[in-house]
């Protein structure tokens, strides 16, 4: 996938964190940003500016000082994945571009991987996802995947209302809908014991149904709000990762945050995290040295005013860090 060169800059001093001990990566630590512009797998314009936003707000200079050498080469385009003979199949819109896409990620990731460094992809909408886990299982099949977001995003062809592909990543994951041969590329790697969510509050009938017949560990925001974050995120990680000796692949969706702390994305729902539960799940995943993986996405610049989308990017940018080490104190 050919790049452009875009600008880095810095806004924000962060602070240095201890020594980092990883139990996959070696060191020095190294992270690769993997810039996903990509709107596809949903209608609503901007999301593909997203990751342009978050790299203009200084992310990587912000990575480095907290310790990380930082990859960044310019966001990846999709100008060469043609849309102009895409018919839905189904009701499934766009689904050769969003599987093209997909397939180009999974690649890029999974090369970074190999290298040794860290993924990070901002997108971008969350069909991305397919691509970014399915790099990682290519890396680290014995991988666990901890998503976090206000949807399970695992409707299948059969059950998806809107034939938006951002709400079906998961069920191409884990092989539930292997009926379509434009996403055939999709390898079933990931079980559905190596998966769970945390904040889930708005979840489709269907959706409900293969989460129980498939039995999928979910903590809605009931669980959060009955047993607090840090109960909710010890018992995620006991139930994928017990010994805590598996890669962690960390997918957070911004609309899991309540409109109030992240208010420009596609799809809020009232009633989500807090600033500092969002925060206290990606600094407890670090905490693991387990991290091998990390999505940030659904960041849309286009959707709020001037104020309410700088706030989002600075928290965006907030969860990166301190999912890649920034503490407190």
């Amino acid at each position: 996938m050919p790049h452009d060169s875009s600008p880095t800059t810095t806004t924000t001093k962060t602070t240095s964190t201890e020594a980092y001990i990883s139990k996959f990566l070696p060191d020095p630590k190294r992270v690769a940003i993997v810039g996903c512009p990509f709107s596809g797998g949903q209608p609503k314009p901007g999301v593909d500016k997203g990751p342009i936003h978050l790299v203009e707000a200084g992310l990587p200079d912000q990575l480095r000082e907290l310790g990380w050498e930082v990859t960044f080469d310019g966001h990846h385009q999709f100008e060469e994945i043609s849309t102009l003979d895409d018919p839905p199949i189904g009701i499934l819109k766009n689904p050769r571009q969003v599987s093209k896409v997909c397939e180009a990620v999974a690649k890029t990731v999974e090369g970074h991987a190999k290298d040794g460094q860290l993924p990070l992809t901002l997108g971008g909408d969350h069909s991305l996802a397919m691509g970014t886990i399915s790099g990682t299982l290519s890396q680290y099949p014995n991988a666990c995947v901890v998503w976090i977001d206000a949807h399970a995003d695992i409707n299948t062809a059969s059950t998806t209302e809107s034939g938006n592909i951002h709400g079906m990543p998961v069920s191409f994951l884990l092989g539930l809908d292997a009926t379509i041969p434009e996403f055939a590329w999709v390898k079933p790697k990931l079980t559905t014991d190596r998966i769970v969510y945390i904040g889930l509050r708005d979840v489709d009938a269907g959706e409900k149904r293969i989460l129980r017949e498939n039995g999928i560990k979910a903590f809605s925001m009931h669980e959060v709000d009955k047993y607090g974050i840090g109960k909710v995120v010890e018992m995620a990680l006991d139930h994928v990762n017990p010994k805590r000796d598996l890669p962690i692949h960390l997918s957070f969706d911004v609309d899991a945050l309540d409109p109030t702390v992240a208010p420009s994305t596609g799809t809020p729902v009232r009633g989500g995290l807090t600033f500092r539960e969002g925060h206290y799940i990606c600094e407890a995943i670090y905490e693991t040295g387990c991290l091998v993986a990390l999505d940030l996405m659904e960041v849309n610049p286009s959707l709020a005013d001037a104020e309410a989308v700088k706030q989002t990017v600075a928290v965006g940018c907030s969860l990166v860090r301190s999912a890649l080490g920034e503490t407190l104190l």
